[in-house]
């Protein structure tokens, strides 16, 4: 999405008032917060399966 609207992360981020740390997070596949996938969602007008994935779990 970011390449088809050519935009930064960086201009996601300061358009979405989303932290660097929140950003870092979503670059590491680490949680983030339902807030921040809604703020994604109504921005770029899409749905959650646009944005993310569900990986279960490895049992180790």
């Amino acid at each position: 999405m970011l390449v088809d609207r050519e935009m930064t992360k960086t201009e996601m981020r300061e358009a979405l008032g989303l932290s660097s740390s929140t950003l870092a997070k979503m670059g590491k596949n680490e949680y983030v917060s339902l807030e921040v996938i809604d703020k994604i969602c109504s921005y770029f007008g899409c749905t959650p399966n646009d944005v993310i994935e569900h990986k279960k779990e490895q049992e180790g």
